[in-house]
């Protein structure tokens, strides 16, 4: 293998027709990041930028021959999960990465779409609480699902402390939905708030905004980089998408985890 070789990093999630969410938001994040994205399809999408249509899981038994073709085939050296869709296929991708231990694991629960659309059955946060959380290095929810997967905390911090009690090493409060004037987002480790990120809260909301900021903290971390210096780059690099976002459909803005490579500013006239 090169030397110069970018680190892979292996993701599970869903397909998304648009481009803006799911794995090709995914692969775009980790290619802009320096990684070489390797996929495994869990669940094929109908959806566009205003909402959801339906969707359809990936047979278990091929949700694990996607993954086992990649892992004896190449070093990995972060997983990322995003769209799982249901507790079959979360048991099944809990099994796979069970046998690396020692790769960090991000897990961006994903059980509804920007629109709040559903894309999970009513039996998954049971196997993410059971056996996906415990095995995370890091678990990226916004404020509404850091609250459904812990129902019991009345306050975000608790939501976290019972996030890192079921094993996630560290936990990312995402603070989007909250009515704060800026945006800020908490990051939990060793059972305490460990770093607090504020970023300018920019208007709407964003196709794979969520997806994008899962798929760069994986990026980070993949290059080596510290939890708290891997989420802190993840969550600049995400902002920057959004606030280069652009409107390809009839819905919501895609980041554009491009933007770095693209002429954002109008040319120059030439009154000569």
């Amino acid at each position: 293998m090169s030397a110069t070789a970018p680190p892979v990093v292996l993701v599970f999630a869903g397909s998304d027709p648009t481009g803006g969410a799911g794995i090709t938001a995914d692969v775009l994040t980790l290619a802009s990041l320096g990684c070489h994205p390797a996929v495994v399809v869990t669940a094929v999408t109908a959806q566009d930028t205003t909402g959801i249509k339906q969707f359809t899981c990936t047979e278990t038994e091929l949700v694990i021959a996607q993954a086992r073709a990649v892992l004896e085939d190449m070093p990995v050296a972060a997983f990322k999960i995003g769209m799982l869709g249901n507790s079959a296929v979360a048991t099944a991708v809990a099994g796979i990465v069970e046998d690396y231990p020692d790769v960090p694991l991000i897990l961006d629960p994903v059980q509804r779409s920007g629109r709040g659309d559903a894309l999970a059955d009513h039996m998954l946060d049971d196997v993410l609480r059971s056996l996906l959380i415990p095995q995370s290095t890091l678990i990226t929810p916004n404020s509404l699902e850091a609250r459904l997967l812990s129902p019991d905390a009345d306050t975000l911090d608790a939501c976290a402390q019972g996030l890192m009690s079921l094993g996630s090493e560290y936990v990312l409060v995402t603070g989007t939905h909250e009515k704060t004037p800026e945006v800020i987002h908490r990051l939990y480790g060793n059972m305490r708030l460990l770093e607090t990120f504020v970023f300018e809260r920019l208007p709407g909301s964003y196709h794979g905004s969520g997806c994008t900021l899962a798929s760069a903290c994986a990026a980070s971390l993949a290059h080596g980089l510290d939890p708290v210096n891997a989420v802190g780059e993840a969550l600049r690099y995400t902002w920057e998408t959004l606030k280069h976002s652009f409107r390809p459909g009839m819905g919501q803005p895609l980041p554009n985890r491009l933007y770095w490579a693209w002429e954002m500013d109008e040319p120059e006239n030439n009154n000569d």
